[in-house]
């Protein structure tokens, strides 16, 4: 297992609260001695669920530490998450300039169409949209989290279905990382401001901590400079969030974790009728329980919004006019979620439970405009549920760590639906109501760990892993400048295979080097199929104009994936230096319509990804740079627009005028490297973000 930092245990997967209940202890334990009373132990509250499993030891797993998250140059998680190789977005774009439905995310390389083949996590609730499966990035400030833990390859079924590839986990921040108050607030490039805030009430038996986080900036221009007209400009952002969140011990070892937080996104992507905005509030109930019999108990409701306007722009780029209004996307989720841990000794651990998640949405559209305004309204939606129940356990015998575990998952999708209307009045152009299906999935995986010397571990494993088409791939036609995609309410669920060996090697404290080959089969990969070129009118989407292309969600026959991670760390006294590189060579399986397909690889999966961190840290001073690189990767379906390789460099400069405010210098790309992002139409390239310098202070107590 890969570990960037290591954070003080405290019995089986806990921390210690802070200072303060150990003080008290120690000042109360001689009045107690002299009345003879019993002294009570100390109460230890964390906010976290239960121990890590050990069976992860069988599988490629990296924790990205506070520290980390602390000294990124865009204070982003998308940009964190890129410090593990392999793990991506479907576009290079970060999320201030992309399309919020462009922004799910996979690891090794078996492609996507924008929803999640990786399943996310905070504190135990799933985090993907419930309509569309993207990721709401500007929702999760890094100074609010503790750490992120990323495991390689699917299977993990107690955390819930949709770990196609892996999963990763975000995790609060616990009372050790937290101060009465700590702040900062930065000036960038572009006329941006980055600023965050929070507070923390610290005290025996629990904590509460108030958050929030604010971002915006003018924008650049996303086409690159050789494909713009007149109709192009900048593309301005403005996101914010908050979150407020209790810890407290109700007694007999058990606590009670209550979250709220939301958040809102208003971006831009460049032309006039561009905007889009994303709102949304979740709320969850953990109570975690830590005597012998370990259990804990989830229930948890989320609520989204999203609209966006497209535009279709002429040849020349002078004039943009709208093509679509997807007005309103309203969407909803929720769950719950028990497991138990019986205890059965020191060399077995056992975990078992159940889980149920039920989500529901529609999009709301305007479209076929005539003279600027809209003719015709669409609706589409529908609802889908997953229960499933699951087993995963443990034994370790020796230098040898064996782990099983599997679950069984039914699944439903219900009352879809697609209404087309003109505006004007009259009879429905489509009124169409989708048969109900259902169905059930069996998944799992196992593995061995072996540590034959103690600097060397050895490991392999097997899983297999599910998805469900999301509802906006069932029902919610979409448009990336004159390229339209249809969806298909006949999707059938994906499903991946795949095994891995790897070794682990520590020959000295605080130096470690991982490496792992895997194999990976995505039956059924849902991928958008090109289907035929503009101008015409092709179902469900309308119009394609002449530099457009029409495509439909399809399952593909299958996606392979052959590659190798490789993931190190080391540090001496100050020093630091981080590394990661996947190299994956996924290729397509097709035949039927998507016959042409067969042999290609998936869009946006590069060959190559590259990730290292040099750096220094003392007290409050701390220096780094990070240099990235993303080999070619094809834009499109049919391997015909290649997205240039790039590399970027990054720094981060904090330096400290007290032991609580520092000066913080960022740089994001800092020589300015063009990413190329997408290519639509007539190979009119978009960029991500370019050269990005901040300045600015820091109050963080150490």
């Amino acid at each position: 297992m890969q570990v960037f930092a290591a954070v003080h245990k405290v019995g089986k997967g806990s921390f210690m609260l802070s200072r303060l209940p150990l003080f008290a202890t120690l000042v109360a334990a001689p009045v107690a001695a002299q009345v003879g009373e019993p002294v009570q132990p100390d109460v230890v509250v964390t906010g976290r669920g239960l121990a890590e499993a050990p069976g992860d030891r069988a599988f490629g797993v990296v924790t990205i530490d506070r520290g980390r998250l602390d000294a990124n140059a865009s204070n982003r998680l998308e940009s964190v998450l890129s410090d593990v190789a392999g793990l991506q977005q479907f576009r290079r774009s970060d999320s201030r300039s992309a399309n919020p439905t462009s922004q799910g995310i996979s690891l090794r390389g078996i492609g996507g169409n924008a929803s999640s083949r990786a399943l996310l996590i905070l504190d135990g609730v799933p985090q993907t949209d419930p309509f569309g499966g993207w990721v709401p990035f500007p929702a999760y400030a890094v100074s609010r989290l503790g750490q992120v833990r990323v495991t390689r390859g699917g299977g993990s079924g107690f955390w819930g279905p949709g770990a196609l590839a892996g999963t990763v986990e975000l995790e609060s921040a616990t009372p050790q990382a937290l101060a009465p108050f700590s702040g900062s607030a930065a000036y960038g490039s572009r006329d941006s401001i980055d600023a965050d805030a929070s507070a923390a009430l610290v005290r025996p038996g629990g904590f509460a901590t108030l958050s929030g986080a604010y971002q915006r900036g003018d924008g650049f221009t996303p086409t690159v400079t050789e494909s713009r007209g007149p109709a192009d400009r900048p593309a301005p952002y403005e996101q914010a969030s908050g979150a407020i969140r209790a810890v407290i011990d109700i007694g007999r070892g058990t606590e009670l974790q209550a979250n709220l937080s939301a958040f809102t996104d208003r971006r831009d992507r460049g032309t006039d009728f561009t905007a889009n905005k994303s709102e949304g509030a979740d709320a969850s109930l953990r109570f975690v329980g830590r005597g012998d019999w370990a259990w804990s108990a989830l229930a948890y409701l989320q609520t989204r919004a999203f609209a966006s306007s497209f535009a279709s722009i002429n040849a020349q780029r002078t004039t943009a006019t709208q093509s679509l209004n997807q007005y309103n996307t309203p969407a909803t989720g929720s769950g719950v979620r028990v497991e138990v841990a019986p205890p059965l000794g020191n060399a077995i651990t056992l975990r078992l439970g159940g889980d149920l998640r039920n989500v529901s949405g529609r999009t709301q559209e305007l479209y076929t405009f005539v003279g600027g305004s809209p003719t015709r309204r669409r609706v589409a939606g529908g609802e889908s549920r997953t229960a499933g129940l699951f087993v995963d356990g443990a034994m370790e015998a020796g230098q040898l760590t064996f782990t099983a575990g599997g679950r069984l998952d039914w699944w439903q999708i219900t009352d879809g639906f697609l209404n087309e209307r003109p505006l004007a009045g009259g009879p429905a152009l489509t009124d169409t109501r989708f048969a109900d299906r259902d169905g059930t999935e069996a998944t799992g995986r196992v593995g061995v760990a072996w540590r034959p010397v103690a600097t060397l571990a050895l490991r392999t494993g097997a899983y297999r892993g599910w998805r469900l088409p999301t509802l906006n791939e069932l029902y919610r036609p979409f448009r990336v400048g004159p390229d339209a995609t249809a969806p298909n309410s006949a999707l059938s669920p994906e499903r991946l295979t795949g095994y891995e060996a790897g070794a682990t090697w520590a020959p000295v404290p605080r130096v470690s080097l991982a490496a792992t080959v895997f194999h990976n089969k995505l039956r059924g990969a849902i991928a958008n199929v090109t289907q035929g070129a503009g101008p015409g009118a092709f179902p469900v989407v309308g119009f394609v104009a002449a530099n457009g292309t029409y495509r439909v969600r399809q399952n593909l026959d299958a996606i392979r994936s052959n590659g190798v991670e490789v993931d190190a760390s080391w540090r001496a006294g100050p020093a630091f230096v981080l590394a990661s590189w996947s190299h994956v060579d996924p290729r397509v399986e097709a035949s039927g319509t998507a016959a042409p397909l067969d042999g290609l690889r998936p869009a946006q999966t590069p060959l190559d990804q590259v990730s290292g961190t040099l750096g220094w840290q003392r007290g409050g001073f701390t220096a780094s740079a990070t240099l990235r690189y993303f080999a070619g990767q094809y834009d499109d379906d049919a391997n015909v627009d290649r997205l240039a390789p790039a590399t970027t460099l990054d720094g981060y400069l904090a330096l400290p005028l007290t032991r609580a405010v520092a000066v913080e210098v960022r740089a994001e790309n800092l020589f300015d490297e063009r990413v190329e992002a997408g290519i639509s139409g007539a190979d009119i390239v978009e960029r991500a973000t370019p050269r990005t310098l901040w300045l600015g202070l820091r109050y963080r107590p150490r």
